[in-house]
């Protein structure tokens, strides 16, 4: 019984999704879900992000947080176009969520959306929201196992990044056991390596960014 509810909520979710990926594609808008764990960096680079593309295209954020306003008001600090989801206790965005913010938004045409999902890398990675790309960050205090503990996160990815890489001389992180782990689930999906606190890697990552939303 549970398996059958299960299905029936995923099968809802995915007709929805489908509704926000082709009213994504009608305005040109490049949807970005950036999932994570908690302490990860999401906002980090969310920010750093907006530093350095916002002068050259239109940048809105749907953040998701269990409670709280609190990364949704400092991006709205900035200018950025913000709406917060919370989900009360729910360990995940849904694609309905995400309609209803967009809708509520007005997204600019031909903008780039960032849907930072609640901090978790177990249920976000089942629930499609329309979104064009899956960007899965993961840092290095949390440890190098995190590809191996939590697969379909890493397997559904389309670009990982790994933050706080200037932690690397003070941490026991085996990067080569973290690539490797990756590397057996997701050969497509690039590899970042940034510091968004000495702003290594940043700039290449930027780069990156930029040619995909310029591709969608």
């Amino acid at each position: 019984m549970e398996i059958r509810v299960m299905k029936n909520i995923l099968d809802a979710n995915d007709r929805l999704a489908a509704e926000n990926r082709a009213y994504f594609a009608k305005r040109k808008i490049t949807a970005v879900n950036v999932m994570a764990s908690p302490g990860s960096g999401k906002t980090s680079i969310i920010l750093k992000i907006i530093e350095g593309l916002g002068k050259e295209m239109a940048i809105s954020v749907i953040e998701g947080d269990i409670a709280s306003s609190i990364d949704a008001d400092t991006i709205d600090k900035l200018g950025i176009p913000v709406v917060q989801i919370n989900t009360g206790g729910g360990c995940h965005l849904d694609a309905n969520m995400i309609q209803t913010a967009a809708n509520a938004m007005k997204i600019m045409e031909g903008s780039i959306l960032f849907i930072e999902n609640v901090g978790n890398l177990v249920c976000p990675s089942a629930f499609d929201l329309g979104e064009n790309m899956k960007m899965v960050i993961a840092s290095v205090p949390e440890g190098h196992d995190k590809p191996y503990k939590y697969t379909s996160m890493f397997e559904a990815a389309d670009v990982i990044i790994l933050n706080k890489t200037d932690l690397m001389p003070y941490i026991d992180f085996d990067k080569e056991s973290f690539f490797k782990g990756i590397k057996a689930l997701n050969s497509r999906a690039p590899i970042f390596e940034i510091s968004c606190r000495t702003g290594d890697g940043v700039k290449e990552f930027l780069a990156w960014l930029r040619e995909q939303t310029q591709t969608n």
